[in-house]
């Protein structure tokens, strides 16, 4: 019986104990839940009042930023983001929503000048992206005018040098851009910069700069401005601007510089005229259907001897292995890269060859030349050189008893080669000439052979032209095969030449109002204008106005001439 009641003791004992343990423990538990629950309640306060104070803050810059912008923008406050689309177009000039037409004509914008936009990639989180870093900055952020308020809602279209500066590498899914209008400070001065060589080789190079920029109404800081050339395409890059690192180029004057390219490039895949000094040989290699450009300069000097008749411009090409073979090709600038459809003189002999240029053509004189070393056949090494080769006034190779084409009183004719021939020789001259000597008989030709040569001579079927059986191969690749012009004719290689020399709308003129080499084109709308022989390229580049020399007044460019006689023609 002691024993149970001890048990049970013991067992209410332990019992009360652990209850006792039980309650402490929910005591210090609860304690340290209302801990968690005070820290968790001030941490929330603390942030709430962190926002709060950066919400103040961000409404205070906000408020300082268009106050800046209304400022910066002389008062009219327009910021968009839209989506971009590109569009085929030149320049710098975006399309925006009409929209935007009104919300900026209500503000004033047309009445303040040319609007300007800065343009801005948007992130994908909606946030334009910013950058202190120039050269980052120059694909994330640009400037524009605008061309009209054609685009559809919420959208903006781009020409491609907006868009290729914005979105450099491969464009967003979704990619938008800020527009915010901005007012910009006309430029005084610009420093661009080649990406690539071959720029500088462009005669009057600053007058083509020109007639692009003439299609642009901003400049920015790192910016690649496309400059287009006939079929050439080169980049520049802007790396200096005045006043501002943004500017306006409508109706100012602006000095530009254009600095050499640092990039060394590979001629053959470039278009680089590589400098050539009269009398020295360089040494090149040219691929199979690739060029290889040289250029070379006659001075005055030089040019008054060879348009005298004293001396020709020679031009010769040794090749270094048999395996391959070129084509060369010559032409005078305004022509810089000679090919086999444009070019003024050229050679297409088998292996080495030297290519004179005579004093007889009234287009060689003083100059700067351009030669083009084409890949027919292989990868040929090859030496170039250029020099003035003097010319005899004597009978140049004749030698003492040599025979003459010339009638002469004691001479007789060869009744076998046709040359006159001193009569106390002329049965000796016969008997070996009629041995050893066979005329072509093919009209037009009556060239003297030796009659183990005889069999090697042929006559083009198609054009007559003489040349060696190993030869005649090439002959009908380079003169009779059809070549494809851009314009859609297709003609045979002389008759190309030609087309592209006289005819071809694509053909490269120099257009007598901007200095510019640009593409013929049609002839010109305007009636007027096709009577004074201005392609459609003048027709529009002369409708530009300049201010007359004598009286200050704005007059067209092509009308200038008719001004000065008609008003000024006392003066």
């Amino acid at each position: 019986m002691d024993f149970e009641l001890r048990a049970a003791k013991q067992k209410l004992e332990r019992e009360q104990k652990d209850r006792k343990e039980k309650a402490r423990l929910k005591l210090i538990k609860e304690k340290k839940a209302k801990e968690e629950a005070l820290k968790q309640r001030e941490a929330i306060e603390a942030a709430q009042r962190i926002r709060r104070l950066d919400a103040a803050d961000a409404l205070l810059k906000a408020e300082q930023q268009t106050e800046q912008n209304s400022v910066a923008a002389d008062g009219v406050i327009f910021n968009r983001v839209l989506e971009a689309v590109s569009f085929q177009g030149y320049g710098d000039k975006i399309k925006l929503p009409a929209s935007c037409f009104t919300e900026l004509s209500n503000q004033g914008a047309l009445d303040k000048g040319p609007m300007y936009f800065k343009l801005s990639k948007v992130s994908q989180e909606g946030v334009p992206v910013q950058t202190e870093d120039a050269e980052q900055q120059s694909h994330e952020t640009t400037h524009s005018g605008v061309l009209e308020f054609t685009a559809s809602d919420g959208f903006v279209e781009l020409p491609p040098h907006v868009w290729n500066n914005l979105f450099s590498s491969d464009p967003p899914e979704v990619p938008l851009v800020e527009v915010r209008y901005v007012r910009l400070p006309k430029g005084t001065y610009a420093k661009l910069q080649p990406d690539g060589m071959g720029f500088s080789d462009i005669p009057n190079h600053k007058a083509v700069l020109e007639t692009t920029l003439r299609q642009h109404a901003t400049l920015s800081q790192g910016d690649l401005v496309t400059v287009n050339h006939g079929t050439l395409t080169y980049n520049l890059r802007v790396l200096e601007l005045k006043p501002s690192t943004s500017v306006s180029v409508l109706e100012t004057d602006i000095e530009v510089d254009v600095v050499g390219s640092e990039s060394i490039t590979d001629g053959m895949d470039r278009h680089v005229l590589i400098p050539l000094v009269l009398g020295k040989v360089e040494v090149g290699t040219v691929e199979e259907g690739k060029y290889v450009y040289y250029k070379f300069s006659v001075d005055g000097n030089l040019g008054d001897i060879i348009a005298s008749g004293d001396a020709n411009v020679e031009v010769k090409i040794d090749t270094e292995n048999d395996n391959g073979d070129t084509d060369l090709y010559v032409s005078r600038h305004p022509v810089i890269f000679p090919t086999q459809h444009q070019h003024e003189w050229s050679s297409h002999d088998i292996g080495s060859k030297v290519l004179i240029i005579s004093p007889k053509d009234q287009s060689v004189g003083t100059g700067t030349y351009s030669i083009a070393v084409f890949g027919f056949k292989g990868t040929t090494k090859y030496r170039i050189s250029v020099g003035i080769q003097n010319i005899s006034h004597g009978n140049v190779g004749e030698t003492a008893g040599s025979s003459s084409s010339v009638a002469d009183v004691n001479s007789e004719k060869c009744r076998n080669c046709g040359h006159y021939i001193p009569s106390r020789t002329i049965a000796l001259h016969e008997a070996y000439c009629s041995r050893h000597n066979f005329i072509c008989n093919h009209a037009g030709c009556g060239i003297v052979l030796r009659k183990e040569e005889a069999a090697k001579h042929v006559h083009c079927e198609k054009c007559g032209r003489a040349s060696q059986v190993g030869e005649l191969e090439k002959h009908m690749k380079v003169f009779h095969e059809p070549r494809h012009c851009g314009c859609g004719v297709t003609l045979e290689k002389e008759e190309m030449v030609q087309h592209q020399s006289s005819a071809c709308p694509l053909r490269l003129v120099t257009c007598r109002f901007c200095g510019d080499m640009v593409q013929a084109g049609s002839t010109a709308n305007d009636v007027r204008d096709r009577m004074r022989g201005l392609s459609e390229h003048e027709s529009l580049c002369g409708s530009r106005t300049a201010p007359c020399d004598s009286c200050g007044r704005a007059v067209m460019l092509k009308e200038m001439d008719i001004h000065r006689v008609a008003v000024h023609q006392k003066n």
